[in-house]
């Protein structure tokens, strides 16, 4: 396996993401959802990794994180997504890796790409060929309801979304400023470059 070239520290904020082996579905049900989500509830508290933006996509997913502590991002996603394809294995009858390959990992060190990457993140139900809803409200599966003060879930850092949108229309307006619009993908995926 090749050597992870992102060194995980703490006070940095990452994007983490990856995409089921020959872009198949990772996620066939609320349930499959709902278990990652748990193991997310448990492991991120207790390696005190704060979730800035995530989204659950069908085929793959997308994470913003803060790491608020010594123990290494890398450590935490391992453990979540190796128990969740052994569960997702057992549920299905099947064998062999669900992930194309390892998790990627990007740090964001600049703090225009910070903001942009939560509403890159955010508005992947609704971006693409074939969009998923038609809201971004509809899509259980991301942490937008919470940053716009529609759900009180706990995968949030509510203190990062005021210190750069003070009311909930302030993100609003920023993510349809620019949504649909193909820039903002593009922009990101030179950013990051396989995005």
């Amino acid at each position: 396996m090749p050597y992870r070239r992102t060194e995980f520290k703490k006070g940095y904020y990452y994007h983490i993401y990856n995409r089921g082996v020959n872009g198949q579905n990772i996620f066939r049900s609320h349930d499959n959802y709902r278990f990652l989500l748990q193991r997310i509830r448990k492991i991120f508290p207790r390696d005190h990794i704060a979730p800035i933006a995530y989204c659950l996509m069908p085929n793959h997913y997308h994470f913003l994180l803060r790491q608020d502590n010594d123990i290494p991002i890398s450590k935490a996603i391992q453990a979540i997504f190796n128990s969740y394809s052994k569960a997702f294995n057992l549920r299905y009858n099947r064998s062999g890796t669900l992930f194309g390959d390892r998790f990627k990992s990007i740090l964001v060190d600049k703090e225009e790409y910070l903001i942009h990457l939560c509403r890159y993140i955010h508005c992947n139900p609704i971006s693409g060929k074939k969009p998923l809803v038609t809201s971004l409200e509809q899509w259980s599966y991301s942490n937008y309801p919470e940053w716009t003060g529609i759900r009180n879930g706990e995968l949030v850092d509510r203190e990062f979304i005021r210190t750069y949108f003070p009311t909930r229309d302030d993100y609003k307006d920023f993510v349809f400023d620019y949504h649909p619009s193909e820039k903002l993908v593009e922009e990101l995926k030179a950013y990051f470059l396989d995005c």
